[in-house]
């Protein structure tokens, strides 16, 4: 049973802390710590272009925003799960545990799930602008 009292701030937290991670990892792990030219060069050394590095760098900073002011949430939350099955396939190899030399598969995989959820679930409380319906999304989908 959903308790319709609680669950839209349920959907906010887990928003905003998805929000909040998205722009963590993408403003400080991959400009400031490994800088944006180690991690096209780190983007390369996998075998994707350059470019694509630049684009995840984009994605999660303005996805984290869009998801932390609840705008078009869930399909930000939909459009961030290629960027984090990408980081499933570069983690895959190296064990489970995020602590392995590498860093495992279990965070990816753990923030893929949570993007879903919250593409399910939707905004939450104190969205500025409203998400469509699945249904929705359904038919733009198919369209």
């Amino acid at each position: 049973m959903i308790d319709q009292k609680t669950a839209p701030y349920a959907a906010l937290l887990l928003r905003v802390s998805l929000g909040v991670m998205f722009i963590a990892h993408s403003l400080y792990l991959k400009v400031v710590v490994f800088t944006i030219p180690g991690t096209v060069q780190f983007f390369e050394s996998l075998g994707l272009p350059g470019f694509t590095a630049y684009a995840t760098i984009a994605a999660e900073s303005l996805g984290g925003i869009a998801l932390i002011l609840g705008i078009q949430t869930r399909v930000v939350a939909l459009a961030l799960v290629p960027v984090l099955a990408g980081a499933l396939w570069v983690h895959a190899g190296n064990g489970w545990l995020f602590t392995a030399q590498g860093g495992g598969w279990e965070y990816p995989l753990f923030l893929t799930v949570a993007s879903l959820v919250q593409a399910l679930i939707g905004d939450g409380a104190l969205a500025l602008a409203k998400s469509p319906s699945l249904e929705r999304i359904k038919q733009l989908v198919a369209a």
